[in-house]
């Protein structure tokens, strides 16, 4: 369900008008496929997201991204917290829906309050402090001109180091591939997901 009283982009979210791709039955997954799934516990969940199944698809692909999307979570090197931040701007700022309530639920569960989310979607005007400001800079400036501009680079790196500099570039880009992906795919959000979404806006007074 998408309420019109959610929080959501100035445009809307963006997303096929129906889904293009869908996920293959638990037994069309593979043996290998059904055995990565405990890593959904990682998020206290009993499941992988689909948007594992579905890019499980093209088995070629799947696996070494996989492998990549692992290094930078749950093995980054930014604070969980900072890591969610940036996925939550970039999925906002891509308006993807689907990205967008996976990361409210996992931003949650490390530990971001309800406030600590309506602050990202409101962008770097609204940020806590310098540090939260040049991470939502970074991400705006990724979404609007494909480049961190010169300003935001030196507020980043009055924060963090050259390696995380890397870490925090490549994130955001790879967020925008995986929201441009969704959105061209149309995964909806699984109902639990949904559910807490839902119970988000129900906290913030929106539903």
């Amino acid at each position: 369900m998408n309420s019109t009283r959610e929080l959501q982009p100035e445009r809307g979210w963006v997303h096929a008008a129906a889904p293009r791709l869908r996920p293959p039955p638990p037994s069309e997954r593979g043996l290998l496929f059904r055995s990565v799934t405990g890593g959904a516990r990682l998020f206290g969940r009993k499941e992988l997201p689909d948007l594992f199944p579905v890019f499980h698809i093209n088995r070629r692909l799947f696996w070494p991204w996989l492998f990549f999307a692992s290094r930078l979570m749950p093995g980054g090197r930014l604070k969980a917290k900072e890591r969610e931040k940036i996925i939550l701007r970039t999925g906002w700022n891509c308006r993807c829906r689907y990205e967008w309530g996976q990361h409210v639920e996992i931003g949650l569960g490390v530990g971001l309050s309800d406030q600590d989310i309506l602050r990202v979607s409101k962008g770097p005007a609204h940020a806590a402090d310098d540090r939260e400001r040049a991470l939502l800079l970074a991400c705006d400036d990724m979404a609007r001109e494909q480049c961190i501009s010169s300003d935001s680079w030196a507020a980043l790196a009055a924060h963090y180091s050259e390696p995380l500099l890397i870490e925090i570039t490549i994130l955001i880009g790879h967020y925008q591939m995986v929201a441009g992906f969704l959105n061209s795919t149309g995964i909806a959000l699984e109902p639990a997901i949904e559910q807490q979404l839902q119970e988000f806006h129900r906290r913030l007074g929106m539903s």
